[in-house]
């Protein structure tokens, strides 16, 4: 037998299949474009993502004869939905993360509720991204499509009502809507009645991997599937990439390094504190029922890396292009390789996590005439490591202490750049050899439901790493005395464009 993960992304989604020890069969991808027709609105053609899912599904599937799918589960991005009318037309596309046209909302609306008292309840601070307040936006904004709408459904739960079944959200992504109680798990009725929603309108609530139902048959053929094909709850994707990491104890996370930055935790239990709340670390439900996790990001990452390809590494791009390589590969392998005397603030993008900061830009201190560029690359990248070595230090303090590290995404394929990071945060890290950890993730939520075997313990079996990359203790050390230096730039560099509304 084997289990399909489907990847629901902001860009793309994609399709995996595993066999019963984790090795993969098949894959297939699609790609689509994020619509703005105006400033601060980001936006999926629904129809377009649900068209590629069932593509990739197919493909994936459609190669494996000889053995054949018999589960599905889904990583899904968060806080995304769609309208859907009583005839189960779309009403209108679905807001992505990056999508703020809600700002002002989330910040009245939440004074009015409680800022406190919404934390509390769902674990998260209020932030424009969430569906929340992208729900209150449409309901103030749209109120044609908010009273026609059935139903709101997150992607996951779309997939499924497209799939012939009930409408399921896995408790991880009902977390990311800010409209689910995940104490309690289930829809907050305080907050449904502040809004004005009704429950029956969002989709039943599930733990990951618990059973969805069995595909139609029509849609299982249509799919070139079985008539035996069981869809399981799956995840946030997230959470799923980090169960996919093998990601099952308190003391390990996994550290997804491509365009975001992001380090995803499990803890035994939900930690709501002070600090947390006030650093927007958020807490909500794991992938492997009764843990919890939070997500720590950078929304600079790799595209600091690209930027500094497209406009300082021309050389490395047409040496490349002439010798059949990969621009980035060339200009890590010529990053300078000891620590620099340089220090970068690395908000090339708004900030993510602790400060949630949109004006705040970024700064790199101590350019001489005498810098090479191969520095300033090494800085740039030093800079993004710094910035989430603070966020594991906040949580470090509120109790969920990270020992490893597991690398996954487009930056764990250089190890230049791998040992760089665990040099900065002073922890190995281990390089998956599976790239796709979110399907992979899903998959394994998929294998236990019908299995019946414990989803940790099919992380320990699927789960492979190709290598650990131990920190150097000589460039750590360093690393140390430059982290409190690190932690002084910000709020210097913040009042810089506070001062005057300097933009």
């Amino acid at each position: 037998m084997s289990y399909l993960g489907l990847d629901i992304g902001t860009t793309g989604c994609k399709a995996v299949v595993f066999d019963d020890c984790g090795r993969q069969l098949s894959s297939s991808r699609r790609e689509y474009q994020v619509i703005s027709p105006q400033e601060g609105f980001a936006e999926l053609d629904s129809e377009r993502v649900i068209s590629g899912c069932f593509d990739v599904i197919r493909e994936a599937a459609g190669s494996i004869n000889e053995d054949p799918v018999c589960a599905i589960a889904i990583s899904s991005q968060g806080e995304a939905f769609t309208p859907i009318g009583s005839d189960g037309e779309m009403l209108g596309n679905a807001m992505v993360s990056s999508d703020s046209r809600a700002a002002a909302i989330a910040s009245t609306w939440t004074e009015k509720f409680g800022a406190e008292k919404l934390y509390l309840i769902t674990g998260h601070t209020a932030h424009p991204m969430f569906t929340l307040f992208k729900l209150l936006w449409l309901r103030d904004n749209r109120p044609d499509i908010w009273k026609r709408a059935n139903a709101f459904y997150c992607f996951e739960d779309l997939m499924h009502y497209k799939l012939g079944l009930e409408p399921v959200v896995s408790w991880p992504l009902a977390g990311r809507t800010m409209l689910f109680d995940v104490c309690k798990h289930e829809w907050s009725e305080e907050i449904l009645s502040a809004v004005g929603l009704e429950a029956s309108r969002l989709a039943k609530p599930l733990a990951s991997g618990e059973i969805v139902g069995k595909l139609p048959h029509q849609i299982a053929r249509d799919l070139g599937l079985s008539d035996d094909v069981t869809v399981v709850a799956g995840g946030h994707d997230q959470p799923c990439c980090a169960l996919g990491a093998g990601v099952a104890s308190t003391d390990r996370a996994v550290y997804g390094i491509g365009t975001v930055e992001c380090i995803t935790p499990a803890f035994d239990e939900p930690i709501f504190s002070d600090e947390l709340m006030s650093k927007n670390l958020c807490t909500y439900d794991f992938t492997v029922r009764g843990m919890y996790t939070t997500v720590a990001y950078s929304l600079t990452g790799g595209n600091l890396l690209q930027w500094f390809r497209d406009e300082l590494g021309q050389q490395e791009v047409q040496k490349a292009s002439i010798a059949g390589l990969n621009a980035y590969d060339i200009l890590l392998n010529e990053m300078a390789s000891e620590p620099t005397s340089l220090i970068v603030l690395p908000y090339f993008t708004p900030s993510g996590t602790p400060y949630f900061d949109t004006e705040t830009k970024g700064a790199i201190l101590g350019l001489r005439l005498t810098t090479k560029r191969s520095e300033i690359l090494r800085a740039l990248l030093e800079g993004v490591a710094l910035e989430m070595r603070l966020n594991l230090d906040i949580l470090e303090r509120s109790g969920a202490r990270v020992r490893e590290l597991t690398a996954t995404g487009g930056g764990a394929r250089n190890r230049k750049w791998i040992q760089l990071k665990a040099d900065v945060l002073n922890r190995p890290i281990g390089i998956a050899e599976v790239t796709e950890a979110g399907c992979m993730g899903a998959a394994m939520l998929a294998c236990a439901a019908v299995s019946g075997e414990d989803v940790t313990k099919i992380a320990q079996r699927w789960v492979r790493l190709t290598e650990v990359v131990e920190p150097n203790q000589q460039r750590a050390e360093h690393y140390n005395k430059v982290f409190p230096e690190y932690l002084n730039l910000y709020p210097m560099i913040s009042e810089f464009y506070r001062k005057d509304g300097r933009k």
